[in-house]
Formats: structure tokens, C-alpha cells, sequence
């Protein structure tokens, strides 16, 4: 009996060490306990792992390898559509093109928050205008449209158009900005409703300032700039004063701010129009798509729709939309968002209804021995301008920038609030090997090296005006000026040696119009315009970046 009770009391003395192990095990591989030291990391606030979330308006689009300028058809000759094996990451995009609505959005906060009484602000929502005069024509009665077509609750949902590409950008900007005021306001770093009731021209919110110096948002008015997770101590100090509660500020760690709104760009732009996904079989492609939908044809074949047009285009000479009350493709000009089946991406017209700007400089070749990833000709590096005082110097009323365009109008692209911007310099580019300057956008192509008059001897040595006349893109330089009264002084270009129109400021546009043939439909199809110009046929929609992992669910060889 005695012998029973001892290996009794051995096998419970057992059974509590292997529990009290376990439960060691277990506290040692809390999510909170850093894998690298072994540190409990409580006091790390949003550093475990989680999904990035979608922005309003987004739909995913998982990445992956496509041939990048393959057309069936190239009857216009311009030799710019070398086919090239790209791969693109994961990314998010516009569901739709952007519509009058949503920029309706845009166009009514800046005007209740920048004055257009003010000298400072009163360019900021002229400059932001769609050129409406995009719709006449001088043998055709279009003023309908040039009245209406913007405003008119009829056209809400439809996408706009006389945005040129430089208004396209400061839109997306604007956007990244009242998303991500709206994220922290939801997860309590922003007092409710200050982005309506508390905003002013001085007194506002951008993402990048608030990453760098939360402080200097809404003024630093900490009633609306809150901290979570402040403890406020109910016992003064040694000289009778107590304490200010200390938080944390959200940071890119905590998870909740999105990246940034922005023009997807042409690699992006061809590989979500295609949607070859909705073809593929295992780890290849059956076959080239000639239109973002399956077959070649751009009627559709399903028996509920036999012969409807699965896009909005010019069908022939004269013929916009068809027959009266014959199955066509529904408009004359432009059509409502959604009215034509989505593609295999969930993505709406991306053939037809508007044509749409991308981020890149036009060039006619692309240049894919230099990069197959992420193909993206036009960047231009910056970084934070640090003031005398080691801070970031912020955007204020007396200096704002605007950028004055070839037509004489203005666009803000500063605001107040915003960090100021420069060109990186040697401290980021010396010895790299992967930039060494803050423009890359003429990195092989288009640059002094890479023309036929380059002579290395005397290359540093030439002056500005040599330079000039052995670019390789020897486009007209209109100028655009203020005098000592602030009149616009418009100097234009009349030289006969000018050879080209592609320039540095040439942007691509995707996709066919209500405007086209069925000719442009094709995603590979690309185009060039003016960044500072605007068309009736020419709109836009966003895309995000997305950070993490490729897909959200992890595929086996059969799917």
C-alpha cells in the first residue's frame, strides 16, 4: 500500500512539471515575446501581424507574369508595342474609372477649404477644374455636355473627362490623405468629425506629415491629434505637478494607414486589363486574349445577351452607338460606370467609355532588359526637407507651390500642412548601384548619352544651349511666364526644326474610348498625350499598392 501511495505522489509530482513546462513553453512563445531576443515586446503597440485593408472604391488584383506589348493588329505602324515578358506585383485598383461624383467630392473640399476670396488659395480650386471645353467643336452642337455634363445629377456616375494628367495626380494625392483621415479617425487617433467640423486651410491633415510629425497636423491641437493608450497618474511629482498622460501616436507599424492613392502605372494598367487570369490552366496561359474579355469578337456570344456590345466605342464612321432601338452598345458619348460586364478582375471598362491615364512618360520602346519588374518609366525621387532646426519644414500659405502649365493655368501641388519636397541628393545616391540621381526619367533613353551628337570630350564642358539641341526628343518648348503685373506671358514655339512631340512631360493613356475604333480596345494598344492637357475621351481611376503577401490563400499545383 505504502509502495502504491509513493508512485502515486511520483506521477502527480510528473503530470504538474510537464504542465508547468508546458505552460513556460507557451508564455516564452507569446506573440508579444520578440523572436529574436526573447524580450517581452508589450510595450511595442501594432506590432503583430495583420492583413493590409482595402481603401473605398479597390479591388484586388493578385500579380503575376504577363507579355507586356503583344497586339494582334498594328495598323497604325507605330512600331512601340515590342512584345516583353513583365512580371507586376499584387496591387489594388479602382473598381470603376472616376466618376463625376467622386470629383465633385474633391472639387467641393477644396473650395470650403481654401478660399477663393484669398490671394494665397484662390488658384488652388480654379487650377483643379475640369476643363469643360473639352466638348466643342467647331462643327458640332455639343454645349449639352459643356454645361451640364459635369454637374448635372444625370452624369453623376459617369467618369469624368477634362482631367488633365497633372489634376489626375493631386486628386489621388487628396485621396490618400481623406482615407487615411478617416482610418485614424475610426481607430481613435483623430477626434470625430474634425476632418468636417475642424478643418481649415491652415489647420488640416496629410498622411506623410502625420507619419513624420503628428504634432504638426490640425495645428498640434492635441483635442483633435489624440494618443492611445495614455495613462494618466493620479499622484503628482516631487514638485506638485502632475504628470501629462503620454500615448502613442498610429505609425506605419500600427497597421491602419493605407498607402497611397495613385495612377497605376502601364505595366499595371495592360496586366488588369487583360485579366488573363480568367484563362489560365495550372501555371500557364490558354492562349492571347486581342480584348480585355474572352474571344475576338466585342459582341457578346451568352445566350441572355446574344449581340449586345461589351463595350463603349465608335462602331464605324458615324455610328457611336448605333441603330435606335437595336441591341449596340447602349451611348453615344460616354456611358454610366458598370454598364458593360466587368472583365475576369472584377474591373469595369477597361475597354471603352474613357481612354485613361497611367504614370508614365511616354517612350516608344520599352526598355525590358533594364527591368522586367515592375516596369515604370518616370521616377523622381524626393525626400523631406529638414528646416535649421532639425524638423521637418512644413508647407505654409506663403509657399505653395504651383505649377503653371503650357495653356497659362495653375495647379497647386503643395498645400499647407504638407511636408516640403526635394531632390535626393549624394547622401542617398553616393556608390549605389541601383540610382545615382534624384530624375531617372531619361535613364537610357532620351538623355544628352544617348543621342547621335554626343561627344564624351566635351560633354561637361558644353553649354545649355548646345545641350538642348542634341536632345534626343527635340520636341516644341512652348513658355509660359508672369510679368512684374502677374500677367501671363505665353510665348509659343513656332520653330520648323522641331521633329517630335514626345518630350519629357509626354504621358501614356490606356485603353480605347467612346471616341475610338475597335482598333484601341486591345490593353497592349498605347498612346502619348501632353500631361497638361486635357480631352473629352481621356479619364482615370487609382490604384494601391499592396503590402504583404501575393495572394491571400496559399495555392496548390491543380488551382
Amino acid at each position: 500500500m505504502k509502495a502504491k501511495r509513493v508512485m502515486g505522489m511520483q506521477l502527480l509530482l510528473s503530470i504538474m512539471l510537464i504542465v508547468s513546462f508546458t505552460s513556460c513553453s507557451k508564455k516564452s512563445s507569446s506573440k508579444n515575446t520578440s523572436r529574436a531576443t526573447g524580450w517581452n515586446m508589450d510595450g511595442r503597440k501594432g506590432s503583430s501581424s495583420k492583413k493590409q485593408v482595402s481603401g473605398p472604391g479597390l479591388i484586388f488584383v493578385e500579380g503575376g507574369t504577363f507579355t507586356m506589348g503583344k497586339v494582334q493588329d498594328d495598323v497604325m505602324h507605330d512600331w512601340n508595342n515590342t512584345p516583353t515578358q513583365q512580371h507586376v506585383q499584387s496591387f489594388y485598383m479602382d473598381e470603376t474609372e472616376v466618376t463625376n461624383s467622386m470629383y465633385l467630392d474633391y472639387l467641393d473640399y477644396l473650395k470650403g477649404v481654401y478660399s477663393i476670396t484669398d490671394d494665397n488659395y484662390k488658384d488652388i480650386y480654379g487650377g483643379a477644374l475640369p476643363d469643360t471645353l473639352v466638348w466643342r467643336n467647331r462643327l458640332g452642337y455639343n454645349e449639352t455636355m459643356t454645361n451640364n455634363y459635369l454637374r448635372h445629377p444625370s452624369y453623376a456616375e459617369y467618369p469624368v473627362v477634362g482631367v488633365n494628367w497633372v489634376q489626375a495626380v493631386e486628386f489621388s494625392k487628396w485621396r490618400t490623405d481623406r482615407v487615411n483621415e478617416l482610418q485614424l479617425e475610426k481607430n481613435g487617433y483623430l477626434k470625430k468629425n474634425a476632418k468636417t467640423l475642424d478643418v481649415s486651410a491652415e489647420s488640416n491633415f496629410d498622411t506623410e506629415t502625420y507619419l513624420n510629425s503628428p504634432t504638426s497636423v490640425y495645428g498640434g491641437d492635441e483635442s483633435i491629434v489624440l494618443q492611445k493608450g495614455a495613462k494618466k497618474s493620479s499622484k503628482a511629482g516631487k514638485n506638485g505637478v502632475t504628470p501629462p498622460a503620454k500615448g502613442l501616436y498610429a505609425q506605419r507599424s500600427s497597421g491602419i494607414i493605407l498607402p497611397e492613392y495613385r495612377l497605376p502605372t502601364e505595366a499595371e494598367w495592360e496586366y488588369a486589363a487583360a485579366a488573363d487570369v480568367g484563362q489560365r490552366e495550372y501555371n500557364i496561359y490558354k492562349g492571347q486574349k486581342k480584348y480585355p474579355w474572352s474571344g475576338s469578337y466585342t459582341r457578346s456570344g451568352k445566350r441572355q445577351s446574344k449581340g449586345d456590345q461589351l463595350a463603349n466605342f465608335k462602331q464605324g464612321n458615324g455610328d457611336y452607338g448605333g441603330i435606335a432601338g437595336w441591341s449596340d452598345d447602349g451611348a453615344d458619348i460616354t456611358n454610366e460606370v458598370k454598364k458593360y460586364p466587368a472583365n475576369d478582375f472584377g474591373l469595369y471598362d477597361m475597354a471603352g467609355n474613357v481612354a485613361e491615364w497611367v504614370q508614365d512618360v511616354y517612350r516608344p520602346i520599352i526598355d525590358n532588359e533594364a527591368n522586367d519588374f515592375n516596369y515604370f518609366r518616370g521616377n523622381q525621387y524626393t525626400k523631406n526637407k529638414i528646416g535649421p532646426d532639425g524638423k521637418v519644414e512644413i508647407v505654409t500659405k506663403d509657399n505653395i507651390q504651383y505649377k503653371t502649365l503650357s495653356n497659362g493655368k495653375r495647379v497647386a501641388t503643395s498645400f499647407p500642412g504638407q511636408i516640403v519636397q526635394v531632390p535626393v541628393d549624394e547622401n542617398e545616391t553616393y556608390l549605389r548601384t541601383n540610382f545615382d540621381k534624384s530624375d531617372n526619367t531619361n535613364y537610357r533613353d532620351g538623355d544628352e548619352q544617348s543621342s547621335k551628337y554626343y561627344k564624351l570630350a566635351d560633354a561637361e564642358s558644353a553649354d545649355a544651349k548646345t545641350k538642348s539641341e542634341r536632345a534626343m526628343y527635340n520636341s516644341p518648348r512652348h513658355n509660359v511666364t508672369t510679368d512684374s503685373l502677374g500677367k501671363m506671358v505665353r510665348k509659343y514655339d513656332e520653330s520648323s526644326k522641331r521633329t517630335t512631340l514626345i518630350n519629357d512631360e509626354s504621358r501614356v493613356y490606356k485603353g480605347g474610348s467612346w471616341r475610338d475604333r475597335a482598333y484601341w480596345l486591345d490593353p497592349a494598344q498605347r498612346r502619348y498625350f501632353p500631361q497638361d492637357m486635357a480631352t473629352d475621351y481621356i479619364g482615370f481611376r487609382c490604384a494601391m499598392s499592396r503590402v504583404g503577401p501575393k495572394a491571400d490563400k496559399k495555392r496548390s499545383a491543380r488551382n
